[in-house]
């Protein structure tokens, strides 16, 4: 009884979970099937008792933690979804989930995954519910609600559909992993070919991560069919973690069996049987339709009736379906295509308006349907398979077809329908009269772009182009289609764009329009100058500048984007003409550095264009070496009361953003950063997202994180290697070989440098030469000073062309003089090093007069090298630049050593090297060590109490400890195995005389010393 009880739980649970089942053995011993044997089901497994068996061996391999999915694959009607419920049936050591994609959901976003889990919190308590949903995320919640119309009329538009973000993958992850931690757990999904393209990312992502948890996906799918995303699908059936079974058609010998079954004899006629193998080929669903039809004519098998199977002529099923609909009334006919138009599972009220007749009418058609064979059983209306449907449909024409989509979308449209379950009809229906199709076509775009998706509002707005429309309305469905391609592709958004400005009249859309090229053109990775046509878009918003009158907001808002191409690409400078003055700046606002037409008043941040123009000239005064406090005035002004992140505002806020970054600002910068991911994680703006996470690394680089700083780029590459090449590449190109160089990993950081020139560096934007100081620190690094001279030089060069002369943001003299020395060139050195000290003390930026009284300490007479380095160390203190303060102690102990001053050098190295072991910058850690010994200090590791010591390996482990980090980041930071961040935790736990991690984090800062305490400033 118990396990009869346990299958009839499995066989209602299509869709949620089934079945409690005993514990499974994580070791690999063999499943027990308690299930029903093989033969239960005669139509089922006659002649796939191989497939069957492959399928209790992947279940197998899954309880013991090594299998991932099973595909079965076949053509339509081979018997694929059958078999799969077959095994399902009878697999009960598995919690079983299972849906059935659908063709015309398949551009709806999680569509599957929702249709996957939805029944299971659909069938569960309150409590339970919330025991399942916990730490999913708000947009988990919202994504599997409930699908009833009464409640969907109510709900806001943004909830009723999966968001496709990081947020709901980690959300469905979590549910699911939980879910097999109490029971090893089955997804089964039926017609993958169709699912949509986030749903097939979530299982491509679920079966390449679940090494630990006992989770088998099966699906069927139709040969010959792929689904649009073919990436993620891919990735899902890769060999090395599905197993593929493709089922054939039978073979004489198994339809001897299916016969012997269909008509309850032990031993049909071969011939008989082979008659009907040759007239079906063998094709599972034509041949259960022949033997039903023989049986139903009074067949039997034997040789008598042998040749009458051939009069039969079942030569497909799709004729047969047709005249069993054409022996039916005619509303049934009219049901049957209303059903195969709107889908599986259509409310009946939507398809008594299709079909144009009462819900009492409608019933008596159901009743025909049944009583055919063609509907599932339950209370929704499904067809028993999706043959059924393409058999409606090859009655009509393709006219007829999308005609009848044309239908439903009206009556979808007419009854309340969300836009995006309607637009699926418009776009397979075509030309549609009347503007409506238009409208709604933009709302379902609309829908698809609040739920993080996209892609799809793409493919929905794509189809709008196709609508007739007037020239204008046409121009605006391209704009929306620029918009939304922004989301993640700038050169596909900047070709819509540019379509755009062929046929926008209206001041406002053209505005858009050329943010959207400018954003485009400045986000994308590398140089788009020749796809995007900057002289074109410099020429447009010049025009329109010296042009438009009355509309201040959008004068605004266009000089804000020549002010942004002038400073992101200061060559750009000369293709703009010199327009009206600009606002005087005894009014409060900051003169505009360059020709430029700029509207009459003052810029008092009122308007949003006046904060973005605040923006960017408080960055251009930041970068002409203005003073910090004139600076942080613009940009407080500019940053009051941010909005909401967007590519229309991204100059307000990248410059407000890099503003803070420079004046060392990072508390602030950080908060900032924080509350933008928190608004792009689920808005599928995967370009801004990435953006913002570049940011993230540049602020933990200015404060000497390097450890941070290589996590997140870490991050950002896996993400830009999963989908295209990241914004602001050169960025974080100067971000990762900075950080690597800083780690000592040179190696790495020359894969990073490879295949960047100086030449084409200099003509992508002011970023360029910025990198072009990142080789040269890198050259400097590998012993090739000349190199990096060279480079230095070229950088200098382009950084004095634009007016960039800010010590805090390019300190290329300081790195210079650097280089001088090496090279012998003193006097060159105190000279650029003492330039640089000028100009950081008129910028008045901490942080650059540190770095550059540092140089000029290092240029100068041993007499007076003590007392600048002391004054560096007295202003380092008082920033977060971590890592120049650990360089300045380092130099520090190096001018007391001349003076002969051991103990005093000692005490300031252990404290750089403290810093810099925190800071993961082992590179300066290893030229403190080696300092360390040149002022008779050990150098084998740490000292610690009882004359023990710490070795550079135990002290690098317990320093990323004692910050947090599991001894899993630790060995993956570090690029050692486990076994050997445990044995260095182990030895350094016994030489402190401690217990474990909850005391190590106070001795490694004893040792290390205090963040806020220096050195003497004098010997």
């Amino acid at each position: 009884m118990e396990r009869r009880k346990q299958n009839d739980m499995n066989n209602e649970g299509r869709g949620e979970a089934a079945g409690r089942g005993g514990p499974y053995d994580p070791y690999g011993v063999p499943a027990r099937r308690t299930g029903p044997a093989h033969g239960a089901n005669p139509l089922v497994p006659a002649g796939r008792a191989d497939e069957l068996a492959a399928l209790d061996a992947v279940a197998h391999e899954a309880l013991a933690g090594r299998a991932r999915a099973v595909q079965l694959e076949g053509s339509a009607g081979m018997g694929k979804s059958a078999l799969l419920h077959h095994w399902l049936d009878t697999v009960a050591d598995f919690r079983v989930l299972r849906t059935r994609c659908c063709l015309l959901q398949r551009d709806v976003a999680f569509g599957a995954a929702r249709r996957l889990l939805r029944p299971l919190l659909a069938r569960a308590g309150a409590a339970e519910r919330q025991a399942l949903l916990a730490g999913t995320g708000e947009a988990v919640a919202r994504l599997l609600g409930s699908e009833e119309p009464e409640e969907e009329s109510g709900r806001e538009e943004g909830g009723l559909a999966p968001e496709g973000t990081v947020e709901v993958l980690a959300g469905l992850d979590r549910m699911v992993l939980r879910l097999a931690r109490e029971r090893p757990l089955l997804l089964a999904i039926d017609d993958l070919q169709w699912a949509d393209p986030l749903s097939l990312r979530w299982l491509a992502h679920l079966v390449n991560r679940t090494d630990a948890y006992p989770v088998l996906v099966a699906v069927t799918t139709r040969t010959g069919e792929r689904p649009a995303a073919v990436a993620p699908f891919t990735d899902l059936v890769h060999p090395a973690t599905c197993r593929t079974l493709t089922l054939r058609p039978l073979a004489p010998a198994d339809v001897e069996g299916l016969v012997a079954a269909e008509f309850g004899v032990p031993r049909p006629d071969e011939s008989f049987c082979a008659a009907c193998h040759s007239t079906t080929q063998g094709h599972p669903l034509f041949l259960r339709a022949l033997l039903g039809d023989a049986r139903s004519a009074g067949l039997r098998p034997t040789r008598e009736d042998r040749d009458k199977i051939e009069c039969l002529s079942l030569s497909a099923l799709v004729p047969e379906i047709g005249h069993w609909l054409g022996r039916g009334s005619s509303i049934m006919a009219e049901l049957a295509r209303g059903i195969a138009i709107l889908g599986d599972g259509t409310p009946r009220a939507l398809l008594a308006a299709y079909c144009g007749t009462g819900q009492a009418v409608l019933r008596s058609a159901e009743r025909q349907l049944r009583s055919l064979g063609l509907l599932r059983e339950g209370d929704d209306l499904r067809f028993v398979h999706p043959v059924v449907r393409e058999a409606v449909l090859t009655q009509w024409t393709p006219q007829e077809v999308g005609a009848a989509h044309a239908r439903a979308a009206q009556v979808l449209h007419l009854n309340g329908r969300p836009a995006e379950e309607t637009a699926a009809h418009i776009t397979a229906a075509g030309h549609l009269a009347g503007s409506w199709a238009l409208t709604v076509l933009h709302r379902a775009a609309d829908e698809a772009l609040r739920r993080g998706a996209a892609e799809t509002a793409v493919a929905y707005l794509r189809h709008a182009l196709f609508q007739p429309a007037a020239p204008a309305e046409h121009a605006q469905v391209l704009l929306h289609l620029a918009d939304a391609a922004s989301y993640y592709d700038t050169a596909l958004a900047a070709s819509y764009g540019s379509a755009a400005l062929e046929g926008l009249t209206d001041e406002s859309a053209r505005c858009a329009a050329l943010g959207i090229l400018a954003y485009s053109h400045l986000l994308s990775p590398g140089s788009l100058s020749g796809r995007l046509g900057l002289q074109r878009l410099s020429a447009e918003l010049t025009a329109r500048n010296s042009t438009m009158s009355g509309d201040r907001e959008l004068l605004l808002r266009t000089q804000a984007l020549i002010e942004w191409l002038e400073c992101e690409h200061p060559a750009a400078r000369t293709m703009f003409a010199a327009s009206s003055a600009v606002p005087d700046a005894a009014s409060g606002a900051v003169p505009h550095p360059e020709p430029g037409a700029a509207p009459d008043g003052v810029l008092g941040g009122g308007t949003l264009g006046e904060r973005q123009l605040l923006a960017i000239r408080a960055f251009t005064a930041l970068r002409a070496g203005r003073p910090a406090e004139e600076v942080t005035t613009l940009v407080d002004q500019a940053r009051a009361n941010l909005p909401a992140f967007s590519h229309s505002l991204f100059p307000l806020h990248s410059f407000v953003g890099q503003s803070l970054l420079y004046l060392d600002r990072l508390d602030e910068a950080d908060d900032l950063c924080t509350r933008l991911l928190r608004e792009t994680q689920d808005s599928g703006r995967d370009l801004l997202a990435t953006y913002l996470l570049i940011y993230c690394a540049a602020i933990a680089l200015r404060r000497g994180d390097i450890a941070q700083a290589a996590t997140v780029v870490r991050t950002v590459s896996e993400r830009a290697g999963a989908t295209a090449d990241s914004p602001c590449r050169t960025t974080l190109d100067i971000i990762t070989i900075d950080t690597l160089v800083e780690q000592g990993d040179l190696q790495a950081a020359e894969r990073t440098a490879a295949g960047y020139c100086a030449a084409a560096l200099a003509e992508t934007s002011w970023e360029g030469p910025r990198l072009l100081m990142s080789l040269a620190t890198l050259r400097t690094a590998q012993g090739d000073p000349r190199s990096a001279l060279a480079l230095l030089r070229e950088s200098s060069h382009h950084f004095e062309t634009a007016g960039i002369i800010n010590p805090a943001i390019v300190p290329w003299r300081s790195r210079t003089a650097g280089v001088r020395l090496l090279l012998g060139d003193t006097r060159a050195a105190r000279n650029l090093a003492e330039q640089e000290l000028e100009l950081a003390r008129e910028c008045r930026i901490p942080r650059a007069v540190g770095v550059a009284l540092v140089a000029t300490a290092n240029a100068a007479e041993t007499a007076r090298s003590t007392e600048l380095l002391a004054e560096a160390i007295s202003v380092l203190e008082r920033t977060p630049a971590r890592l120049e303060l650990a360089r300045a102690l380092h130099a520090f102990a190096g001018a007391l050593l001349r003076r002969d001053d051991k103990s005093g050098a000692r005490k300031a190295l252990r404290r750089a090297g403290g810093i810099a072991a925190r800071c993961g910058a082992f590179r300066l850690a290893g030229r403190v060590q080696q300092r360390l010994h040149d002022a008779g200090g050990r150098v084998t590791g740490r000292e610690v109490d009882g004359g023990s010591t710490l070795t550079a390996g135990e002290e690098r482990v317990a320093v990323l400890a004692a910050t947090g980090m599991s001894n899993k980041e630790i060995a993956q930071f570090l690029f050692v195995s486990l076994r050997t961040v445990e044995t260095h935790l182990t030895a350094t736990y016994r030489k402190l005389g401690i217990g474990g991690r909850p005391e190590l984090a106070a001795e490694m800062a004893v040792l290390t010393g205090p963040r806020g305490q220096g050195p003497a400033p004098a010997a």
